[in-house]
């Protein structure tokens, strides 16, 4: 399995025949836009190639599994070389699925030097039991599979800016740059196909060169999306600035409270075992993997633990549950009026 760096380069290393084109190619993410870049490159490639043929298939409840295994052998009508798509939008392909998949995947590992179809397997982000599974696995091992990541937030304003490169734009040096790549990060953050339209919006409005901050601000519009299990990462990291622009996207969209509670209040207990475990001297990678934590999380936690005092911790655990009791209609003494208000109150003791 590779990142996008690598099959960008692979993709760099066919458009100079450095390399030739793979039967199989697999693609898991769960960014749509980087995914459709990503895919649109291999395709636009091929096409120059000779590959002119397009073929689209997609799994659900009614797939014929016999379509993918014809569609690896047969030729095409008029002789053209074939670029097929078959994709999985659930990535689970049940046990017939399963079993044509690994069929399929011998089948390519046994292709001719010569590449006359490419097949592209488009999943969505898969999870270990699936990267571990026997199918997932004779894909692995038959193919080229790209795992394309999501942008972190600490990332997105260099992401940002080389978008703004890569159409001959560029922000001011210094601070006021800084600022304004900020800025469309917090406008953008968690919609990156919003993010790309706002980017090829400023190419429209404005010269190639520089960019003020006064222009990005009054052209970018707030086209932010905010996932409620991300919430807790904005509490971990201590970015009550972030929390704040969440809490109120969260809101505007409607998303309900005991969800966010639940999130929360979860996050919370896990924290307070994992300082519990530490102050009985288990060690830290342990408890990390005993409490299922890992990803942006397992970076977050160790700073989180030496931040956060456990009395702090502790208040914490007791107004979430207030919160959410008053976010069930039930009456509590001394609480904010609104329980948004009280996330808000959290996410500044644990800062």
């Amino acid at each position: 399995m590779i990142k996008s760096d690598a099959f960008h380069l692979h993709l760099a290393s066919l458009a100079k025949d450095q390399q030739t084109f793979k039967p199989l190619y697999i693609f898991s993410g769960d960014e749509p836009l980087l995914m459709m870049e990503a895919i649109d490159a291999l395709r636009a490639l091929a096409r120059t190639s000779g590959f002119t043929e397009r073929e689209v298939l997609v799994q659900d409840r009614y797939f014929d599994w016999a379509a993918l295994i014809s569609a690896g052998q047969t030729m095409s009508l008029f002789g053209d070389r074939r670029f097929i798509e078959l994709r999985m939008p659930t990535g689970k392909p049940g046990r017939e699925g399963a079993e044509s998949l690994k069929q399929f995947a011998e089948q390519m590992a046994q292709s001719s030097n010569r590449v006359d179809t490419i097949v592209c397997i488009i999943l969505p982000r898969l999870d270990t039991k699936t990267k571990t599974s026997a199918w997932f696995t004779a894909l692995d091992e038959s193919g080229v599979t790209v795992q394309i990541d999501s942008i972190d937030r600490i990332a997105l304003p260099s992401w940002i800016a080389q978008r703004l490169k890569n159409q001959a734009q560029e922000v001011e040096a210094g601070e006021s740059g800084q600022r304004a790549l900020q800025f469309m990060a917090d406008q953008v953050e968690g919609n990156l196909i919003a993010a790309h339209q706002e980017i090829q919006k400023l190419a429209l409005l404005y010269p190639t060169g520089k960019l003020s901050e006064e222009q990005i601000r009054s052209a970018v519009l707030k086209v932010a999306r905010y996932d409620i299990f991300e919430l807790t990462e904005s509490i971990l990291s201590g970015d009550a600035a972030r929390l704040n622009r969440m809490l109120d996207g969260l809101q505007g969209e409607g998303e309900p409270l005991p969800l966010i509670l639940w999130s929360v209040s979860d996050e919370l207990r896990t924290l307070n075992r994992v300082q519990a475990g530490l102050g009985t001297g288990e060690a830290l990678p342990n408890l990390l993997r005993n409490y299922r934590i890992w990803g942006k999380r397992e970076k977050l936690y160790p700073a989180a633990l030496k931040r956060i005092a456990p009395k702090k911790l502790k208040q914490a655990m007791i107004l979430a549950a207030n919160l959410d009791k008053q976010a069930k209609g039930l009456m509590v003494r001394e609480m904010p009026t609104n329980p948004w208000d009280g996330l808000r109150v959290i996410g500044g003791l644990l800062r």
